[in-house]
């Protein structure tokens, strides 16, 4: 697939837009994809094809949060392109890959340059959303409780998906920890405190004291100028993320740790909403 342009990825700017109008700027078979893209899509059939736009508010499966699902349609509403699974080119950097099928029932594939609208299933993205800043909130309320009693603890990454959701840290956590745990989650959670979207440069990680999180610009495809995007959970943590999430900790719902992992000088706290 040739390169394009970054797409841009109008979400992290405005997470509650669940329609678009945009335009198409390319239409690929999956089968005619460069072997590390085709491998993004494995449950991909022989009829997939994958949409690029010129923008999105689907977000791609990254960062531990599923990808959205929705559907692309034309301005006349003849052509319905149904949206399984987003991600991040892995041949062209920026662009984002929405894979799926046409309906049986449409006109023919879209053009370059046609106008459609994105819609996403909005339902998955406020499950998708609650379960991301859970686990932002499960995460500072482990390390506030743990930083100073674990050797080498640090937050490593984490799983967002329903079913498989959990936060990795180095340092072996005992299990005596989960009811501190799940004590301290409860509190930020009812606490209802407010979940903001900020804009950092490396200067303000340094001004917050987080220079442990200053991500790398190259490996993200970054530019010198570009800001990166922080989540914000105020009187919490804040966090480099590309994700999407709800506006307090409360709308999180009942969040409960299930159970505490270790392994090789790791752990692994998972944890599922009610």
């Amino acid at each position: 697939m040739s390169a394009i342009r970054r797409t841009i990825q109008t979400f992290q700017r405005d997470a509650k837009l669940h329609s678009l109008k945009t335009a198409v700027l390319a239409v690929r078979s999956v089968a005619s994809l460069q072997d590390a893209d085709k491998a993004l899509y494995k449950a991909a059939q022989e009829n997939d094809h994958v949409v690029v736009t010129e923008e999105t508010i689907f977000h791609p499966q990254g960062g531990g949060q599923p990808s959205d699902e929705g559907t692309i349609k034309s301005e006349d509403g003849t052509t319905q392109f149904d949206v399984n699974l987003v991600r991040m080119s892995a041949t062209a950097e920026g662009e984002v890959l929405h894979f799926g099928r046409f309906a049986s029932s449409s006109g023919g594939p879209f053009k370059a340059g046609d106008s459609v609208t994105q819609t996403i299933d909005s339902e998955k993205r406020l499950l998708y959303s609650r379960y991301h800043t859970a686990g932002h909130v499960l995460g500072s309320a482990v390390r506030h409780l743990a930083q100073d009693s674990v050797p080498g603890f640090d937050e490593l990454n984490a799983d967002h998906a329903p079913g498989t959701a959990a936060c990795n840290f180095a340092g072996l956590l005992e299990g005596k920890w989960k009811d501190a745990f799940q004590a301290k989650l409860d509190e930020y959670i009812e606490k209802d405190m407010p979940v903001e979207i900020e804009w950092w440069d490396e200067d303000d990680f340094r001004s917050h004291g987080l220079e442990r999180l200053i991500p790398d610009r190259k490996t993200l495809g970054m530019t010198d100028t570009e800001k990166f995007r922080i989540v914000t959970i105020v009187g919490a943590e804040s966090y480099p993320c590309g994700g999407t999430h709800v506006d307090s900790t409360k709308l999180c719902g009942k969040t409960t740790v299930r159970k505490i992992g270790r392994s090789k000088g790791t752990s692994r706290v998972s944890y599922a909403l009610a």
